[in-house]
């Protein structure tokens, strides 16, 4: 239950860290809105995820879920660099995620 929590968490800040594009350093409104209500939902689940996960473990697969999200849809979205070292990198993230999921 916990981890799904923190995969939804996750999810937000994937959310949150594409909003910032979308608010143009916060002068669109709606985009602005949308992007503060998701850091909040993502704050408040990392929250309670660490109720019953370890905080480093919770912390860095939060980190990561939006990290590996960001660059996906940086690629997708905006045209960004889908360079082979680039992606090994992002591999290297998705390993560290599932390697403290597994050790946790």
């Amino acid at each position: 239950m916990y981890w799904m929590i923190l995969f939804l968490a996750g999810l937000f800040e994937i959310g949150w860290a594409v909003g910032l594009k979308y608010t143009e350093g916060f002068t669109r409104w709606w985009p602005s809105v949308l992007t503060v209500l998701a850091m909040i939902v993502s704050i408040v689940l990392l929250a309670v995820a660490t109720k019953k996960l370890p905080l480093g473990t919770a912390y860095a697969v939060w980190t990561g879920i939006g990290a590996v999200g960001a660059v996906t849809l940086g690629i997708v979205l905006f045209g960004e660099s889908a360079q082979p070292l680039r992606l090994l990198c992002v591999g290297l993230i998705v390993a560290g995620i599932v390697g403290l999921k597994l050790t946790a």
